[in-house]
């Protein structure tokens, strides 16, 4: 279980007389269970990879907490990121090293034995269903086959938890299907509490059990899919997401029109930050 509690941080931009600060988050809370796969949706710019930063323990956030399975990841750090798998990309991979000695690498840094290293490459690649990768160099790998490579690795230490930063940036609809089946099994056959951000609509609805809405540092909705449709008072999940993370002014000067704002007469509801 991962809980987020009251988040914010602010970056100084520039220097000098051009400094500016920028606040990133502000006051975001979220809770993702284990068993279930929760989605952190929200516009580019919103603060998700921010909010993930400071959850994965990259960056202190300068108000709030976040606790891992009950324990406090800025005073116990290392007890609470042993808990934790952090997938923010595909990149990092060895290419001159196979998926199989990629995958093991990290479990000895994680403090696995060769042996036990050795199992859990071979467990997370039947799990991923990518056993014909595991003896091929990562140099020439698809997008793809490097995500669920960098996947593997980020579990080899068996977390209970896993966040995941926008992961299909860059695959094709087949590869996407693949993680989200993936992602499914860790769900369903291991119980993973697994976090996972996208600014895509389609993407959330069709894989998450939860739904957090952040949108200008915020956490502005949060809940099923069938809870954010009935709040946004809309019956297409697309409609419900621009109702709850922009501002009706926002909308205006997007040229974006809700499809109940279109009937003649029909006050518009919620949505509005």
């Amino acid at each position: 279980m991962i809980e987020v509690s009251s988040l914010s941080k602010r970056f100084v931009q520039g220097s000098g007389k051009k400094a500016q600060t920028v606040q990133a988050v502000s006051g975001v809370s979220w809770r993702a269970a284990n068993g279930q796969i929760t989605g952190l949706l929200g516009p580019n710019g919103a603060g998700k990879t921010t909010s993930l930063r400071m959850v994965a323990g990259l960056i202190a956030p300068d108000e709030g907490e976040v606790r891992v399975d009950g324990i406090h990841v800025a005073t116990e750090t290392q007890r609470a990121l042993a808990r934790l798998g952090a997938l923010s990309d595909a990149r990092g991979l060895y290419p001159r090293l196979t998926a199989r000695e990629n995958i093991v690498y990290f479990g000895r840094l994680h403090g696995l034995s060769a042996a036990a290293a050795a199992a859990r490459a071979e467990h997370l690649a039947q799990l991923l269903e990518m056993k014909p990768l595991l003896d091929r160099r990562t140099e020439g790998f698809s997008q793809g086959e490097r995500m669920k490579t960098a996947l593997a690795r980020a579990l080899v230490h068996d977390p209970a938890n896993i966040i995941l930063d926008e992961p299909t940036n860059g695959l094709d609809v087949l590869a996407t299907r693949a993680l989200r089946e993936a992602l499914r099994r860790l769900r369903d056959e291991e119980g993973k509490c697994i976090v996972f951000s996208s600014h895509i609509m389609q993407e959330v609805e069709r894989l998450c059990d939860q739904v957090v809405v952040i949108s200008h540092g915020r956490t502005v909705a949060e809940g099923t899919v069938p809870d954010l449709l009935q709040r946004a008072g809309e019956h297409d999940f697309e409609e419900a997401f621009i109702g709850l993370a922009f501002s009706a002014e926002e909308r205006r000067a997007a040229g974006l029109q809700l499809a109940r704002e279109a009937v003649p007469g029909h006050a518009a509801q919620g949505g509005v930050l």
